[in-house]
């Protein structure tokens, strides 16, 4: 389990930018603070 106080680990996973497909990596915005937001494609509440 990650906890706060740890890094997340590197991962790659397509995205939408400007209306085209890209691909991002986390380690890309290493010294950045971001948010990460994971939701279900269609917000379907289970």
């Amino acid at each position: 389990m990650i906890k706060p106080t740890m890094m997340a680990p590197d991962f790659s996973a397509d995205a939408f930018y400007l209306g085209n497909k890209i691909t991002v990596q986390l380690s890309s915005y290493f010294q950045d603070w971001i948010i990460l937001f994971f939701y279900a494609s269609d917000f379907t509440f289970v």
